[in-house]
């Protein structure tokens, strides 16, 4: 099996993934997947779809991955693993799209307006 590439994206984090048959090493920007994702829920949220079809052991992942903060990156992580395990075999699109990890997440963060110090926030009102 040759490797297989896909994109992950979530916020303003973009995850590119290379997937090939391996002994379940995650190599994130040239580090390790542990080393670079520190906190375990990340760590857990990246590899649900690894988990879910119970293949962790089965492939080597080689993932690059730029902007964003490390929620989103994780999470940009998790749709591009998703999109590689249904590229290598298309009857694991059905288990994932039902835990929801088909998904891209569409919430993007809403802009500044002019004349208030955020998007929603107001400066404060004075009547007098």
């Amino acid at each position: 099996m040759e490797s297989i590439n896909a994109l992950g994206r979530r916020k303003a984090a973009v995850a590119r993934v290379y997937l090939s048959e391996g002994k379940g090493n995650i190599t994130v920007n040239g580090r390790d997947f542990k080393e670079y994702f520190s906190d375990e829920t990340l760590q857990y949220v990246a590899t649900q779809p690894l988990n879910v079809l119970n293949v962790a052991g089965n492939y080597d992942i080689n993932a690059n991955i730029d902007g964003g903060g490390v929620r989103g990156q994780s999470e940009a992580l998790r749709l591009g693993i998703a999109r590689a395990l249904v590229i290598a075999d298309p009857e694991n699109k059905k288990v994932l799209k039902s835990h929801g990890f088909m998904t891209r997440d569409p919430r993007e963060v809403e802009r500044k307006k002019p004349g208030q110090p955020k998007a929603r926030k107001r400066f404060q009102f004075s009547k007098r």
